[in-house]
Parts: C-alpha cells; structure tokens; sequence
C-alpha cells in the first residue's frame, strides 16, 4: 500500500501549463529512488485556486505546492517524498495580518477557509477517470438507495424539500420541474444535461465534468427514474475536450459495471446516456434551441409555452438540467433535504459556484453557501483587487446578467437579491473591475459578444443589438451626444420587453446597469469627449510633460509615425496630436514618465 498520494491537477487550466509534462516527471523522478511502489500519482480535476496553478498537492500531509514546474519536481520528490522535509519556497500559503507569519494549513488558508464544497466535493480529490475512487467517495449510493428505497415520487418530493433550484441561471425550483414531467403520460420521455457553458470567464460546469464526471451521470440516472425516462443527453461544447474525454469514460465504465444500461443494479430500470456535442453557438444554452440543436436542427429559441418539460425533444416530456444543478442531486439523496436547507438562505438552500475572475488576486473556482456577501467572495477568498487598486464594479450573470458596485458588496448572494439589484446570478460567472476599467467600454465588450452570438431569428435581438453596438462605439469614439444615451436607453427597454428568448430579453443588462450606476462616465464620454478610466482610445491624447522631460529623444526613436519632435540635450520634446496613433510605444519607451494621458 502506497504511504503518499501526489494529487497532480489535470484540469484545462494546469493541463495547459504543462501539468501532464510534471506527471511525467514525477514517474521518472520517482523511479529513479525505486520509490514507484511507495507514492501513486493520482491525476485529479481542478483545486480551485487557478492563479496558483500547476497545483501539486502531496497527502496525507495536506502540503499543497504551487506554480509548480518540471524543473521543480526533482527537489519536491529528493526533499519532501524522500527526507520528509517540505519545500517550503513552492508551500500555497497566506500570512497572518498580525504575526506575519506564514500560514501553510490549507483549512485556514483564506481562499478555502470559506468555502463549503458540495457540487465540487470531489474535485481535486479524486482520479476523475477511476470509478473506484468515485465509489470509495460514496459514488452511486444514492442510485441505489432510490432504486431500492424509494418511489420515483419520494425522489422528487425529496427534491423539492431541499429546495435546490436549477443553476444554469434562471433559479426554477428543480423537484417543480421533474415533477412536471412525470406527470406528463408518455412513452417515451428524456433527461438532458446543459453543459453548453457559453459565458465569457465561466468555466463552473467544465471544471466538474473534468473532476467528478460521475456525479452527473448518476444523478441525470436517478432524474431518469423520477419522471420515467430511459434515455439521457449531456450537450456539451466541442472546446471542452478534456471533459468530452472524461465524460466517455465515465460512460464507458458505468455501463461495465451495471450502473447504466439495462436492468441497473437488478432493479428493472434501465437508463442510458449519451454525448452530444454542440458547435459553441451561445444561444444553444437556452433550451429550446438546444433541444433544436439534439434534434439536428439549427439551434434557435421557440416561444414557450410549451415547456420542455410537457414537450421538449423530439416533442417528448424532457427535463433539462445544467451541471451543476445534477451534481447536487446525489449529495441531496445520500444526506437528506434538512441537510441541504441548513445550508444556504431559505429562499435560496445550497451553495454556488463562481468561476471569479477579472480584477482580483486569487482567481479560479470557489463554491460558497449562498448568501456569502460579494465582500467576502472578492475580498477575503478572492483577495481584493491586485496592486490595492480601487475596486469599481462586479459582473455577474455574464452578458445576461449587470454591474454591482461598491455600495452592493454587503449584499447577500442569492437568486432573489441579485435580480432585486439589477443583475443576476446567471450559471456563475463573476468578473471583478478596479478603477482601471471603463464602464462603457465593458457594456461595448459584452454587446459585441451578444451580436456575434445572437441566432438572428428575431428582429429585436438581430437588429435591436447590433443598434445598441453602434450607439456604444459611437460614444467610445467621441461622436456621441446625450441624445445618443436618450436612444441607447429607450432601446434597452424595448429589447427587454420584445425578444424572442430569455438570452435577448436579458442582452441589455449590462447596458442598463452601467447606465444606472455610472452614468457620469457615459456623460464624461459624450459631453467632455474623455473616457475617466483612459481606455477607450480615440478619447485619449498623448502628452509630455515639459518639467519631466529629459530631451533624451527615448520617445522619439520609439515613435512609428514620427509623431514627436524635438531636439536631443537642448529642446523639450512635444507629441503633433494630429499625427499621433495613439499606440502608446512613446509612453513604454519613456523611462520618467513623462509621457502623459490626457
């Protein structure tokens, strides 16, 4: 029996930073002191803390190592695995504000210290491709308790005790759903997993599919025999490889071991699933253009009703869940409904996933109990914003979702009070902006995302968005006028009220959002032709200041359009505004700053 486990990340993010090249190394390194029959190499999914990754975590001794690279793997494996002495210079570590010592317990460790792992239990812990170590985790119990146990009513009505309500976005009541779709009388009837994860910085759903792809699979099983389905679909983008290969794994060895397929575990409830892969279309989140998309349709939005749950895929009663809605379902199963409502609010029982990004120092994947306020997830998980710069807004709900500022961050995370705020909880995405963001030029960035992806199918949508594009680079370019926001406001409001789906109804928040909370850099931008923040370029002049200025001619020699005159040791030198590109190789290549933005 091995007397340590390496627990090596193998999610996308470390994948992409060599972590299968530290894999490799580790085995080397390892067999090199003949210690390959002492330590196990385990490839686990994400930890969470992307800024500190690859992550290499060494148990039972709770060390968790850092930014680790191949060159490093030699000293942990001669120093820590052999000597038993840690390399301190790798540990993940924070420091104490008062001591100022180092704090290596990773339970204290303030991005963890908060956090409440359900849906991530497993990732970072176990081998995602070995369903042993998902069954040593309890995997599976809670298929086979509701196939021994209990009625597929009692599942729902379990369900519905808990409270937990689907976190792809919208926040239905899940157990009110499946229970919809049992009472529909079908022959034929589906379940679908979303994992279509179409939000700019959201990677919630793709990170459990890497870690813990069991979870769902068991828990679209148990759905299954709650309303009466046979047949399952997991729709998931083709740019999540990694998690499209776990995932047929996972299949592969359910099936081998009778927990998918015919007659599972002896019941008489047979369940089976399949992969569908969609092509990256945003619109394919919503589920009735995916739906379209499983029937091999073009994937574009219906009107509702009817609800897929009476008539969804191929006109059958489907229920449709995302990721990380199923991977609560067994926890609820195994622990009970009571449990899971003393977690949470009571409107809103559980916990959530954030994929925390932006603006901050820790990014990556946090899952809090919900009503965690935004203070605590940005600050004391995520760790503020770096080099103590002003923190300025938060977007949540990605582009469907809207700007919270300072005076929002004591508020309780919830589906109810980010809609009462103006945003949303969306499927878990949460960008931080410091002070160096221009507002304007994120509500362009998120309308440019939302035309590109816009399916086209309605007039409000395909027209209303690409007007709202213009009038927003309008002002970053200097021509609006405060007509322009008159215009850009009123547009909002009719998107809102006449699109066809939920995606065009909520495109205009992050327009609405900015207007109502910053309306004085829109104003800055039209009124005085100046973006506050310094980003949007053709507001921008550049400037030398005359007292900063040492004649060295740096900023001359840098110029690409001979933009800067002057004359070397004797003249200060001065930038023609009117021949200036703006591209800022002066400023970069002036050593006293004198090179200013007006």
């Amino acid at each position: 029996m091995e007397r340590l486990n390496v627990l090596i990340c193998a999610g996308t993010g470390c994948t992409s930073s060599n972590s299968a090249l530290i894999e490799a190394e580790f085995e080397k390194c390892l067999a090199a002191l003949n210690l390959q029959y002492e330590v196990k190499i385990v490839k686990t999914g994400c930890f969470g803390l992307c800024q500190k990754g690859p992550i290499v975590a060494i148990h039972p001794d709770k060390v968790f190592y850092c930014q680790v690279k191949v060159e490093d793997v030699a000293e942990i494996v001669n120093e820590h695995i052999y000597k038993g002495r840690r390399v301190e210079r790798l540990e993940m570590h924070d420091i104490d504000e008062e001591t100022k010592e180092k704090i290596f317990d990773i339970d204290e460790i303030r991005f963890y210290a908060k956090q409440k792992r359900i849906a991530l239990r497993n990732c970072g812990v176990i081998n995602p491709e070995d369903l042993n170590e998902y069954i040593a985790r309890d995997g599976y119990m809670a298929l086979g308790k509701v196939l021994t146990e209990m009625t597929p009513q009692e599942v729902i009505d379990e369900i519905s005790k808990s409270g937990l309500r689907g976190r792809g976005g919208g926040g239905f009541p899940t157990g009110r759903k499946w229970q919809f779709a049992k009472n529909e009388v079908s022959e034929e009837k589906y379940v679908i997993c979303n994992a279509d994860e179409g939000d700019p910085g959201a990677f919630m759903d793709r990170s459990i599919l890497e870690g813990d792809p069991h979870s769902v699979i068991e828990a679209m099983a148990i759905a299954g025999y709650a309303i009466g389905a046979k047949q399952g679909y997991i729709y998931i983008r083709a740019e999540y490889p990694i998690a499209v290969d776990r995932l047929k794994i996972a299949i592969q060895q359910a099936k081998e071991a009778g927990l998918l397929g015919e007659d599972i575990l002896g019941s008489g409830f047979s369940f089976d699933v399949e992969i569908r892969l969609g092509a990256g279309a945003f619109v394919c989140g919503e589920e009735t253009a995916l739906i379209a998309s499983i029937e091999g349709k073009r994937g574009m939005p219906n009107p509702k009703p009817p609800f897929p749950a009476v008539k969804g895929v191929w006109g059958k009663p489907t229920i449709i869940n995302n990721v990380e809605t199923f991977a609560n379902v067994a926890q609820i199963i195994n622990h009970g409904a009571d449990w899971f409502r003393s977690i949470g609010t009571e409107k809103s029982p559980g916990t959530k996933v954030f994929a925390l990004g932006g603006k901050v120092v820790n990014t990556g994947l946090v899952e809090v109990p919900m009503g965690t306020t935004l203070r605590e997830v940005i600050y004391e998980i995520g760790g503020g914003c770096p080099n103590n710069k002003r923190f300025k807004a938060v977007q949540t709900g990605g582009p469907s979702g809207g700007c919270l500022t300072e005076a929002d961050l004591d508020s309780p995370i919830d589906f109810d009070t980010l809609v009462a705020k103006g945003s949303m909880m969306g499927s878990g995405g949460m960008i931080v902006m410091d002070e160096d963001n221009c507002m304007v030029d994120i509500a362009r960035f998120y309308m440019d995302f939302i035309v590109d992806e816009s399916c086209g199918k309605c007039t409000p949508c395909r027209v209303g968005t690409k007007r709202l594009l213009e009038l927003l680079t309008d002002i970053c370019e200097g021509r609006g006028t405060m007509d322009t926001l008159t215009e850009l406001e009123q547009l909002s409001y009719a998107i809102k009220d006449t699109a066809l789906c939920g995606l065009g109804q909520t495109a205009p928040n992050p327009v609405l959002s900015t207007l109502r909370f910053f309306k004085d850099e829109y104003i800055a931008h039209v009124t005085e032709k100046r973006c506050p923040a310094k980003v949007c370029k053709a507001l921008l002049t550049y400037k030398i200041d005359p007292d900063k200025c040492r004649k060295c001619s740096l900023c001359a020699k840098g110029c690409p359009v001979n933009a800067i005159s002057g004359v070397p040791g004797k003249e200060t030198y001065k930038i023609d505004t009117s021949k200036c590109i703006k591209c800022g190789a002066c400023m970069n290549a002036c050593h006293f700053g004198a090179v200013e933005l007006g």
